[in-house]
């Protein structure tokens, strides 16, 4: 059973982190392209926040929001 556990660790910091950690050798040489996971992040991030609010545009164009000023029952 604790094979199985080495196995794991060793599937993980051998073979799928590897590019992780090139990727944190080149971070001397060029910064950007050593974040380049970051910036992939970012970029998919930035088109979701813009086809969100352009779906919330659209909603808002068609008049589809219940914009009635309302309160709890209990107030």
């Amino acid at each position: 059973m604790k094979d199985f556990f080495y196995a794991i660790e060793d599937l993980f910091v051998n073979v799928l982190f590897a590019p992780f950690d090139a990727l944190r050798h080149l971070e001397l040489d060029n910064w950007f392209v050593a974040n380049v996971v970051s910036w992939l992040f970012l970029i998919i991030g930035f088109v979701a926040m813009l086809y969100w609010l352009k779906q919330l545009k659209m909603f808002n164009d068609n008049n589809e929001e219940d914009k009635s000023i309302s309160s709890h029952s209990f107030l």
